[in-house]
């Protein structure tokens, strides 16, 4: 099983969208769009490019190595 986009209205203003993982888990919320036809656009998107996407790692160091320098 693959996971999904969810569609919703952003306090009754704006519209967005989710992508859940297969088993329900949210991993990813995207920003406002105006309406639902720019939502579904940023879906088309989202699904064209980030299979495509580098990684671009801008963390200087890791949770842990900080808590150990401090």
């Amino acid at each position: 099983m693959s996971g999904s986009f969810e569609l919703f209205i952003d306090g009754n203003t704006s519209y967005g969208f989710r992508i859940k993982a297969p088993n329900g888990v949210i991993v990813a919320v995207s920003g406002q769009f105006p309406d639902k036809a720019s939502a579904v656009q940023g879906i088309h998107a989202v699904r064209e490019y980030a299979g495509m996407g580098l990684i671009k790692d801008l963390c200087e160091t890791s949770p842990e190595a900080r808590s150990k320098a401090a």
